[in-house]
């Protein structure tokens, strides 16, 4: 690729991060092709053609399907809302559209959802709701929430902290293939710009999609670099800030392929620990270069924002 294409290849992930944001802030709201495209700076048709050949999917699929997702997520976390609501608030023009449209998407309809997902490892919700079934299906969750709990009592310290707002220079990347890569494309950067020589340089990555509701090829997250000030956007470089908050912190040292058991362990403590988790962004923030530790481990903070 040449110093030119590179330019303007970084240029149109720099916009297109701009929609996606903007998509995701106004989810319950009318998000046509002429107000995103405008957002980017670019004509509808050729928003278009570039939206699809970044993300792999065209705008209304993405659209729609963060839509779904976004009712998902609020199914899982807020059983004070009622379903025809959701249907209401995020563009459907029926109750049974949005039930058919759910359905498609993740196999059951979102009442079936509803009571099957939400704390499904809290042992009293699991003893209540299941005392019908057979026992070994209880104890199928109950041996779960026990596997989750003696994996972070092995691995991981603890703590609710309030952390300040923090700062981030990221880059947007899609799915878990090749985020290595991406790793390194930052580190380069922040090289080359002097991140990496301050104290407050610790890589990091914000996740902006769950596991549970987002297909892992489709998860958005941001590859980060925390920075001591508050950054402008510069190319493909977002800035990310993560709000004041209160927060679980799980302090683990892990290795790669121990990252999902470790966050899923993390939110079986939260739910059995009374606390529910905001609508901000899970995120973690790295200690060492795994390379250079003894057993290849990441030493690593996972953080939920809690209420």
């Amino acid at each position: 690729m040449t110093p030119s294409e590179n330019k303007l290849t970084k240029d149109y992930i720099r916009r297109i991060n701009l929609a996606l944001q903007y998509i995701d802030d106004h989810l319950d709201a009318q998000l046509s092709l002429a107000s995103i495209a405008a957002v980017a700076h670019y004509s509808p048709f050729h928003f278009h053609r570039i939206f699809k050949a970044i993300i792999g999917e065209p705008l209304n699929a993405y659209v729609s399907r963060r839509r779904i997702e976004k009712t998902a997520s609020i199914l899982l976390h807020k059983k004070e809302v009622r379903i025809a609501e959701l249907s209401l608030q995020y563009g459907f023009t029926s109750n049974s559209s949005f039930t058919r449209a759910f359905k498609n998407f993740y196999g059951i309809p979102p009442t079936q959802f509803r009571k099957e997902n939400p704390n499904k490892f809290s042992k009293i919700h699991t003893i209540e709701s299941k005392n019908r079934q057979e026992n070994s299906h209880i104890e199928k969750y109950i041996c779960n929430i026990t596997n989750h709990l003696n994996w972070i009592k092995m691995n991981a310290t603890i703590e609710i902290k309030e952390i300040p707002a923090l700062n981030f220079a990221g880059i947007t990347h899609i799915g878990i293939q090749g985020i290595e890569n991406t790793f390194e494309h930052l580190i380069q950067w922040a090289k080359y710009k002097g991140l990496m020589d301050t104290s407050e340089a610790k890589l990091g990555r914000v996740f902006h999609d769950s596991f549970k509701i987002t297909s892992p090829n489709k998860v958005r997250m941001s590859i980060c670099i925390q920075t001591d000030q508050p950054f402008t956007r510069e190319g493909e470089i977002s800035a990310i800030t993560i709000k004041k908050s209160k927060c679980i912190v799980g302090r683990f040292e892990i290795a790669p392929n121990d990252f999902e058991k470790s966050w899923s362990a993390l939110f079986v403590w939260m739910n059995d620990n009374g606390y529910k988790k905001t609508e901000e962004n899970p995120f973690e923030i790295y200690h060492n270069d795994f390379r250079t530790h003894p057993e290849h481990k990441f030493i690593v903070d996972l953080y939920i924002p809690i209420m």
